[in-house]
């Protein structure tokens, strides 16, 4: 008999609608969880939504901007007020903002990046674990290699620095609730084939701060020819997710094809 790992199991993903977030949707759906599809667009989300549905799943799609805290937590509601329970959350949403060189950064660019990526995470934590300490669960931070391995992503100091924070606000939450059985650990992607990169925006200023970085022939992926897929990190997010990993929290995984060893 083929048990699926997550029969049953509820889950709350932001950034559902394309990239890891809906790869993380499709791939936990596979296996039995219930998704709350969380993002901003709402064409792209109801897709992943009934791409769930055709495959036998259950999924409902919500609109929210991840930095507002009375959107997130009405969502948590719906989710609730949908299924009843909640026992894993997949905190995936966010952009890579401007790049600028630090001098040159507006404030509005430097607080949008922190706001979603970092204030995002918060808010989907904090609004999710009322409803977690019933059951425990598992919290699942989507970080990066940027700000924890490697530092050379001129411009990105927002980006960086959110995601830097990311793992440390895991840590944080990994103890705090580790007394109600929920596991909280990040994933630390390197370069994903994702569309990310459209809600990056370069200034020209980035010219004067850049240093030139020669890799190794074969390029900045040692381990594959190229950037890994979002499905590679759907997996690592699934096996987060599910029992096989109920002994860890409070970890960084990174996920990166060793790029990150290189820099």
């Amino acid at each position: 008999m083929n048990l699926k790992r997550l029969q049953g199991k509820v889950a709350f993903i932001t950034g559902s609608g394309s990239g890891i977030g809906k790869a993380a949707a499709l791939r936990l759906a596979e296996e039995g969880a219930k998704i709350g599809l969380i993002d901003l667009k709402g064409d792209n989300v109801n897709k992943v939504k009934r791409q769930i549905e055709e495959a036998g799943g259950e999924a409902i799609a919500l609109d929210v901007d991840v930095s507002d805290p009375v959107q997130v937590k009405q969502a948590v509601k719906e989710v609730i007020g949908t299924w009843g329970k909640l026992d894993i959350v997949f905190a995936n949403a966010g952009i890579n903002g401007t790049l600028a060189p630090i001098e040159d950064m507006e404030m509005e660019d430097w607080s949008k990046t922190i706001s979603i990526d970092l204030t995002g995470t918060f808010l989907t934590v904090k609004y999710a674990i009322p409803h977690l300490k019933e059951n425990g669960g598992s919290i699942i931070i989507t970080s990066s290699i940027n700000g924890n391995r490697v530092f050379s992503g001129f411009g990105m100091s927002a980006y960086s620095t959110a995601k830097a924070g990311q793992v440390a606000f895991m840590q944080m939450a990994a103890l705090e609730l580790a007394q109600y059985k929920i596991r909280v650990n990040a994933i630390c992607p390197g370069a994903i084939s994702t569309h990310i990169d459209q809600s990056t925006k370069r200034t020209p200023e980035l010219d004067k701060i850049e240093i030139p970085i020669e890799f190794p022939k074969g390029g900045s992926q040692p381990l594959e020819d190229g950037p890994g897929s979002p499905k590679q990190v759907a997996n690592l997010v699934l096996f987060l997710a599910s029992e096989e990993s109920n002994h860890i929290t409070g970890t960084p995984i990174y996920i990166d094809g060793a790029e990150s060893l290189l820099r």
